[in-house]
């Protein structure tokens, strides 16, 4: 696990991949696992063991409770509804983000090796020209920024894809923005992969 980033007043972030954690061994955790496919199952134990050593690094007591999801999918803590948790995974890549008393969404992405125009214009709206012009790799990276922060957004307020994160305005090479009641934050200055977050402002 990297050491926790503070991003904002009682809000962290942190980062590791699924062969430098060890799986967590909660029971709940074990319990929701073994009904996920393999590969599925090493991602999900290795996300919730990130999350949970960041949890403990920050605000000790709820280290250990079990992790359950909202009517809409949203994970919380049960007991402490004032501390809000997010996990994402990516091609082995791992976040976990931990607020006290705002709702908060983490997504880390792997770029992939280039973009369409469809999707530049599908997430980016009225800035893809800027992003279909950089060469193949670099378009790539920059839609995994912007997704990163569109995804961000809808997880923090618990709608995932029904919120429709490719409707939120994130111009490319942004590294902070507001959507509704959240603020979104591109992590560019911490990390190499593609990541962001978003909490209730």
């Amino acid at each position: 696990m990297t050491a926790p980033l503070m991003v904002e007043d009682r809000i962290w972030v942190s980062t590791s991949s699924v062969g430098r954690v060890a799986p967590s061994d909660h029971r709940d955790d074990l319990r929701r696992a073994s009904a996920l496919p393999e590969w599925r199952a090493r991602e999900f134990l290795a996300g919730r063991a990130l999350l949970r050593e960041l949890i403990a690094a920050v605000c000790p007591a709820p280290a250990a409770a079990d992790i359950t999801a909202d009517p809409g999918g949203k994970p919380r803590l049960r007991g402490h509804r004032t501390v809000g948790i997010s996990v994402s995974h990516s091609g082995g890549a791992l976040a976990a983000g931990v607020a006290i008393g705002r709702d908060l969404g983490v997504d880390v992405q792997r770029p992939g090796s280039a973009v369409t125009p469809s999707l530049a214009r599908r997430l980016l709206h009225g800035h893809a020209r800027r992003i279909t012009a950089l060469p193949p790799a670099r378009a790539a990276e920059e839609v995994a920024w912007v997704w990163t922060a569109q995804e961000a957004c809808v997880k923090a307020c618990g709608a995932g894809l029904s919120g429709r994160p490719w409707t939120i305005d994130v111009p490319p090479g942004a590294r902070a923005g507001r959507w509704g009641d959240y603020r979104w934050l591109s992590l560019r200055d911490h990390s190499p992969l593609p990541l962001s977050c978003a909490f209730s402002a």
